[in-house]
């Protein structure tokens, strides 16, 4: 376990357990060394018990995304096959109620995003791993990087535009997070 001790001006000193169960402590600028090194000590047990629930959350992770075989070309090519049926029909359905036309959509297996949108080009990526969602979810991701081509951040007019397009987008986005369990990668904190 690392510790990586980082100076900051705020007023009080505070820490968290990052995914890989390093701890990461944010101390006030001048703060005496030896006031660090207590309030860690201090807090030796709940660091235990924060570096056991990142692990075990990313354990549930990895479980979740294995679930989507992409080792062989074969695996992959059925993936891809299985997204485009899925994927294109909705984009297609979604983006003429919106009025917007993606130049391009394409595939990757990637674990970060399930989708994204690259506002100059107009082109959207979707994740493979959408193959891992019920349709709702999906049917989520994609107006949401459709809604993204009219507004590219998530302010209050991109909320907007997904409760008139996809007014269920906060229950999907909860379900999409409960099951992969990403609700339990956030950061963990300790003040």
């Amino acid at each position: 376990m690392a510790i990586q001790v980082t100076y900051r001006r705020t007023s009080r000193l505070s820490m968290r357990i990052v995914k890989n169960g390093d701890v990461h402590v944010s101390a006030p600028i001048g703060m005496p060394k030896n006031e660090i090194e207590r309030f860690i000590e201090e807090h030796r047990d709940w660091i235990s018990k924060a570096r056991q629930k990142t692990y075990e959350s990313q354990q549930r992770r990895a479980a979740f995304y294995s679930q989507l075989p992409l080792q062989t070309r074969a695996q992959a090519d059925e993936a891809l096959r299985r997204l485009k049926a899925l994927i294109e029909p909705m984009v297609e359905r979604h983006a003429r109620e919106i009025g917007v036309k993606p130049s391009l959509v394409y595939y990757k297996a990637v674990i970060s995003r399930w989708g994204v949108c690259n506002v100059k080009d107009k082109s959207i990526c979707f994740s493979a791993y959408l193959l891992l969602l019920p349709e709702w979810c999906v049917e989520h991701v994609v107006v949401h990087e459709l809604c993204h081509l009219l507004e590219p951040s998530h302010n209050a007019r991109f909320h907007a535009l997904m409760d008139r397009y996809f007014p269920r987008w906060r229950e999907a986005r909860k379900e999409t997070r409960r099951l992969c369990r990403m609700e339990d990668d956030q950061d963990d904190d300790e003040e």
